[in-house]
């Protein structure tokens, strides 16, 4: 334990699988306060689970698509916890398909969700986090935001769309120590990639410099710096944690 993130309010979007479930992981094993955000409140309650030093993982349901609903379960953070220092928006979905065969609704429903879920969290916290004049945001992108890939041209745009958003709000809210960061993954084991067949995991491998794809743990590590005072001075920035697949 580093005490990076010890006690400091955080809470993370899609945190019940894949990277933001690991992210939710980490922080609470670091001792942090974490409010997972889902759309489906899973059978057994508010605590997901707890993690072995006994913090617990509290979730609460919001839909990220919507403003009302993503401020009505902030201000129920805030009322229980009298801060939020920290918001990660990693809810995103996939709707692959080739440009041709892309649907409108296809486009719509991934662009509503990675990019304008993105735009609703932010606004939903941001008079929280001006009031007290601190916080720390932090969005997850993608590989494909930066190089693109056929099949995928509407989560490329959203992931794309994601680094802007975070460059033109970092300039707008540095001015009240409200610090503002985006992290790139590439390909991660997750349980979506570990679908692929081994013929299309070896060709994503072999274009990564060090051959191999990155843990879940690897992510949710770079999120603990970018909560942390460690990364007091950063703001604007893409930070790429794809093995060297995009330099």
């Amino acid at each position: 334990m580093t005490n990076l993130v010890k006690n400091k309010v955080i809470i993370v979007t899609g945190a019940n699988r894949g990277i933001g479930k690991s992210i939710v992981e980490r922080l609470a094993e670091e001792e942090a306060i974490v409010y997972g955000i889902v759309r489906n409140i899973p059978e057994n309650g508010t605590e997901i689970y707890e993690t072995n030093n006994k913090h617990l993982i509290k979730l609460l349901s919001a839909d990220v698509k919507n403003y009302d609903s993503l401020s009505l379960t902030f201000g129920e953070i805030v009322k229980l916890e009298g801060k939020i220092d920290v918001l990660v928006n990693n809810a995103g979905i996939t709707k692959d398909n080739l440009l041709l065969r892309m649907t409108e609704s296809d486009w719509d429903d991934v662009i509503a969700t990675n990019l304008k879920g993105t735009f609703l969290a932010i606004k939903a916290v941001l008079k929280t986090m001006m009031s007290q004049k601190y916080g720390r945001i932090i969005n997850i992108g993608s590989v494909v935001g930066s190089i693109g890939n056929a099949g995928q041209a509407n989560y490329a745009a959203s992931k794309a769309g994601l680094i802007g958003l975070t460059k033109s709000v970092a300039k707008e809210l540095a001015s009240r120590n409200i610090l503002v960061n985006l992290i790139a993954p590439g390909y991660v084991r997750t349980d979506m990639t570990e679908k692929l067949t081994e013929e299309q995991k070896d060709f994503f491998v072999k274009n990564i410099p060090l051959k191999r794809v990155a843990e879940p743990k690897e992510i949710a590590d770079s999120v603990i710096f970018l909560s942390s005072d460690l990364s007091n001075y950063i703001t604007g920035e893409v930070l790429h944690i794809n093995g060297g697949l995009y330099m």
